[in-house]
């Protein structure tokens, strides 16, 4: 049982969220090549084979097997990946590689010309014992000749008689790989930790992967995945057995968060050396579940399909409008997904495809309106589609006229044949100050405008005077005057019909006697 297995592998909190993510579901299948033994252990060999460890029946006069359990010493095999997951052509991996005493759990380096593997403490002949007796595991490498044969056997510069060192897994981009250890500086029975590889062939100095992975209890059997998610079985988390796989999404400041794989990965039993070709969704993993063939086996799974896709809508909240142009984003547990972005066309509609049982925030950003977003929890049916709509509210900081965007301010107005600033004009002012205050980066165009009493050349020098008074009533409270500009429109740009000549009352000519606030770069706030 896997209890034995981890003395032969081996001798050898941070809280796990499931509603972060949930595990995706999956097909498996127990592979031919398992006996009755113990089978385990698995990696990618490239694209097309699979190295794998397995007891080896040895022709010694003397019987050659292991006293933990009764079985004989593990040798590296290696087959050709078949259809469902299955091995074919299955041989020795390397007798260079293979030697009388246990060999399992191996990574191979991108070029394939490099393996790294776990071994009893047993090199050049000699057999390794610590103070107390017992042989530990240690990681050795092995590099290809220009024939194509593995060749040197190095001795990892970590190791120690007095520790275990194994379960070697490297990064995508081969600058980092983690294995675990027993050595000094251990948290639990057995730690992951991760080591520096050197442009040079030098390795830095082991690192703890610290709590938020490893638990007073065994973490075993890493795997990573490009390189910033890290499959490991662990004793010390819960779940639904003893060893159980789990995956924690790595970040630069550390571990993003930690979810745990449910069922059918997971058992009552012993789960672990979980591995998986991110591009097929396809894999290995091994346990001592029942229905197996032996102690251990290994089972091959993939991703069962499970499509859905989210169709929506994009409105003006007020109006009940389609808002054509908006810009709509999708977020999954808070990433943002590039390929799930739009602008959306007239008819403000959008599509997109999305996975199953997982947790996605849909946005809406549209200039002079407020963003909003629809949280979705998608489920675990297959060609579901999910109906949303987004409601945009108009931002009230700003309006649309036409093609121009304004403060939405109370107009600003002035006393007949005037350009000073009147009580009521502070007020709103004051307001403008504060908008430009929020909004760093808009300028603003104050536009001023007089009735048509007076002669047309004598009023575009007022308004002139009315926008310079407007500006410098806000660069005097602060303002930079680079964010402001001021210019007299007369009374070319009247808003009734009280042009020359035209009978109007008081209350009509004030209408034209205003300032207007036009923002001269409206692009700028288009995602606030």
């Amino acid at each position: 049982m896997m209890k034995k297995i981890a003395l032969i592998i081996l001798l050898f909190s941070f809280f796990t969220s499931k509603a972060q993510i949930e595990a995706p579901r999956y097909f498996i299948k127990n592979i031919e090549a398992n006996n009755a033994l113990s089978n385990f252990g698995a990696a990618f060999y490239g694209d097309d084979k699979l190295v794998f460890a397995a007891p080896t029946k040895r022709n010694y006069i003397i019987s050659n097997v292991w006293k933990g359990n009764n079985q004989p010493y593990l040798d590296l095999y290696v087959g050709t990946i078949a259809e469902e997951g299955g091995l074919k052509d299955v041989q020795k991996f390397s007798d260079v590689v293979n030697t009388k005493f246990h060999e399992a759990d191996v990574t191979f380096s991108k070029d394939l010309k490099t393996v790294y593997f776990t071994r009893s403490n047993y090199f050049e002949g000699r057999y390794g014992k610590d103070s107390l007796g017992i042989n530990r595991l240690k990681m050795f490498k092995a590099t290809q000749d220009a024939a194509g044969n593995w060749s040197e056997i190095y001795n990892m510069p970590f190791n120690n008689d007095n520790y275990s060192v194994g379960h070697p897994t490297l990064s995508e981009d081969q600058k980092t790989l983690y294995f675990i250890s027993d050595m000094p500086g251990t948290l639990g029975k057995t730690d992951i930790f991760k080591v520096a590889v050197n442009d040079d062939g030098s390795y830095g100095t082991p690192v703890n992967l610290g709590k938020e992975i490893n638990t007073p209890e065994k973490e075993m059997f890493p795997f990573i995945a490009g390189n910033d998610e890290l499959y490991f079985s662990s004793e010390g988390r819960g779940g639904l057995g003893m060893l159980d796989v789990f995956m924690s999404k790595l970040n630069v400041n550390g571990v993003e968060y930690t979810k745990h794989l449910e069922e059918p990965i997971n058992s009552e039993m012993d789960d672990l050396g979980f591995i998986i070709n991110k591009k097929t969704g396809e894999g290995y993993f091994t346990s001592n579940r029942s229905g197996g063939k032996g102690d251990d086996d290994i089972y091959y799974f993939r991703n069962l399909e499970c499509n859905q896709s989210i169709v929506g809508l994009v409105k003006d909240k007020k109006t009940g409008l389609v808002l054509p142009g908006t810009l709509v984003t999708v977020f999954k547990n808070n990433v943002k997904i590039d390929n799930l972005t739009t602008t959306v066309g007239e008819k403000g509609e959008f599509e997109f495809p999305v996975d199953c049982e997982s947790a996605y925030k849909i946005v809406g950003n549209k200039q002079n309106y407020l963003q909003a977003s629809v949280d979705l929890n998608t489920t675990d049916e297959n060609k579901k589609v999910h109906q949303v709509t987004i409601e945009l509210e108009p931002d009230e900081e700003f309006v649309v006229i036409g093609d121009r965007v304004l403060l939405k301010l109370n107009t600003i107005y002035f006393d007949f044949d005037k350009s000073d600033i009147r009580p009521d004009a502070e007020i709103e002012l004051k307001k403008a100050i504060e908008i430009m205050k929020k909004y760093q980066d808009i300028i603003v165009e104050f536009g001023a405008h007089c009735d048509s009493r007076g002669p047309d050349a004598y009023n575009d020098k007022l308004s002139e005077r009315r926008a310079k008074s407007t500006v410098g009533y806000m660069t005097a409270r602060g303002i930079s005057s680079e964010r402001l500009t001021g210019k007299g429109y007369g009374e070319r740009m009247l808003v009734n019909n009280c042009t020359n000549g035209v009978k109007c009352t008081e209350e009509e000519h004030q209408l034209n006697r205003r300032t207007e606030f036009v923002i001269k770069n409206p692009e700028v706030i288009n995602n606030r």
